[in-house]
């Protein structure tokens, strides 16, 4: 999963497109000053799994640095409003294929070049180019060009064969056209690709990024956003601080901001209450039980739904897992009202489709094998030929997952008769580490959290063939197919209905297993005079006022 701003979709017309006006440059008040001005606050963290590069950054430990320390070209409000214009001054097009972008002038980046049209162009040239390995290069699949810098593998990316080298550095529906203007050609009209542009994977890189190596600056980044990079000790802290040339209307008004490593979050939870942490996005499952979290904290703790779906994904490329129906009767095997009843305390309802219901274009319900129906699993195992061995459900243990899936694995055991248990991993950057290179050896704990508010995030991503975060390798032709028919739609509609189309066939398959959807019980401390969250529970810095 990943995280950024977030609001609902924008529609764009055909005749003619310009995304909202949103933050401008220029002075709007003296946004950096005031008695805590030169504050410093600390916010609970994960261990980034990789550098901070941003098209390679597919999770949350890494993801919120990143969307701190850039400012893309549309942001997603907090209160779940349209996309408007960042670092875009426009965003226009009269077929939805071929997208003019104008940029603001004068914005720079932390070393003190200006961020120009060729710093897109040539960010998400490098993005996705298929011998740069970046997690996100899927996403700019839409553009034309892309099969000439990534072209795909003819076997899958596990198989025999290997993928052919790319025809091209760069793909051909990306032209600067001045200083402040590029532009975008699709390989088919997508009225959806505005909405997508306040993704991370889609925010400048200076040029300094090329002549250096993606690792040495991965460990030492620099973005264009409201704060920069000052250290990173792995597995402790990662440390930022106010860039006082940022131009853009959400400045920061303190100075420090210390992203604090931890391995467990009752340990994060604890820091909180004693004064220590200033703000925890969620709060442990422990504080949830009798609502203690709001005896502790009061006022200051705080309840949001969030667009995030728990899940349980399969590794398809794992020949155990590869029976649709063995899968189906798993899925059918977990009780999710009792899971939120018994460990979320019904703070988080039982998934029942396969978007989130905060999701632009979400049907309610599509996910049959969401139901608990446990004469119905026995026949779907029965029909698979059963189960031989064990069944490990894995998960990251420094965060609150061991009770849920527990419970998770009891659920099929107790159903199915399979021998299941769940297996914790010491870490979030471990644990993923293991799921990017395709060795996890059971089902494994997931979350997506949207990236840009549509439907669309919820499929292309997670199950099209090749898609960024589409970590089992699961693969459906007729998925992808009615997957590019939606994204060829002339209007929204059209591609929500063809969306429906792919999820239908998403649902036979069960590729993952839906569980429940977030709310989010988010706190802060005493510290804070004011602060917001986003639309998916992060801290939104420029709304942080210190007492």
């Amino acid at each position: 999963m990943r995280v950024s701003k977030r609001a609902s979709a924008v529609a764009v017309g055909a005749a003619f497109a310009l995304v909202a006006a949103g933050c401008s440059t220029g002075d709007d008040g003296d946004k950096t000053g005031g008695a805590n001005s030169d504050g410093t606050i600390t916010i609970h963290g994960t261990q980034p799994e990789v550098g901070l590069v941003p098209a390679n950054t597919t999770e949350t430990g890494g993801g919120k640095i990143i969307d701190f320390m850039w400012t893309g070209l549309v942001e997603y409000p907090n209160d779940g409003g349209a996309p408007k214009n960042a670092l875009a001054e426009s965003i226009e097009t009269a077929d939805s294929k071929v997208y003019t972008i104008k940029i603001k002038k004068g914005t720079k980046f932390h070393d003190g070049t200006e961020v120009k049209a060729k710093n897109f162009v040539d960010a998400w040239n490098w993005g996705a180019h298929a011998a740069n390995g970046a997690q996100g290069a899927s996403f700019f699949s839409d553009i034309q060009g892309y099969a000439d810098v990534n072209p795909a593998d003819p076997d899958g990316a596990d198989g025999p064969q290997k993928a052919p080298e790319p025809k091209s550095k760069t793909m051909s529906g990306l032209e600067v056209v001045d200083d402040y203007t590029f532009k975008v050609t699709l390989t088919a009209p997508f009225s959806i690709f505005p909405t997508k542009l306040g993704y991370s994977a889609y925010v400048p890189l200076p040029d300094s990024f090329f002549t250096s190596t993606a690792d040495a600056f991965g460990k030492n980044p620099i973005g264009n956003g409201p704060v920069k990079f000052v250290s990173w000790q792995d597995n402790v802290e990662v440390k930022l601080t106010r860039f006082d040339d940022y131009t853009m209307a959400d400045k920061v008004k303190f100075k420090d901001l210390t992203v604090k490593i931890y391995q467990d979050d009752t340990a994060a939870y604890n820091d909180l209450l004693s004064g220590t942490l200033d703000f925890m996005e969620q709060v442990p499952n422990s504080a949830l039980a009798g609502d203690k979290w709001k005896t502790d904290l009061g006022e200051r703790g705080k309840n949001v739904p969030t667009p995030i779906t728990g899940l349980i994904a399969f590794p398809i490329y794992d020949k155990r897992f590869q029976n649709a129906d063995l899968r189906k009767a798993v899925s059918m095997a977990v009780d999710r009202a009792q899971i939120s009843d018994k460990i979320f305390f019904n703070s988080r309802k039982p998934a029942n489709s396969w978007a989130n219901p905060l999701a632009p274009g979400n049907k309610e319900g599509n996910c049959t094998s969401c139901t608990f129906n446990p004469d119905e699993a026995k026949k779907l195992l029965e029909k698979a030929g059963g189960f031989q061995g064990e069944m490990v459900f894995y998960y990251n243990a420094d965060a609150s997952h061991k009770d849920w899936m527990e419970a998770v694995a009891q659920s099929v055991k107790n159903t199915l008769g399979i021998n299941a248990r769940a297996e914790g991993i010491p870490t979030f950057a471990v644990f993923r580490q293991m799921v990017n290179a395709h060795q996890m050896k059971g089902p494994y704990r997931a979350a997506w959290q949207q990236d840009y508010p549509d439907v669309e995030n919820w499929i292309g991503p997670l199950y099209v063939t090749g898609g960024s975060s589409n970590d089992g390798l699961y693969s459906n032709k007729e998925v992808d197919r009615l997957y590019r028919e939606g994204t060829a739609a002339a209007d929204i509609d059209a591609a929500h209905a063809k969306f429906a189309e792919a999820v239908a066939l998403v649902d036979a398959d069960t590729p993952s297993i839906p569980v429940y959807f977030y709310s989010n019980q988010w706190a802060h401390s005493e510290r804070l005079a004011k602060v917001e969250v986003t639309n998916v529970g992060e801290i939104d810095l420029d709304s942080v006022e210190l007492k």
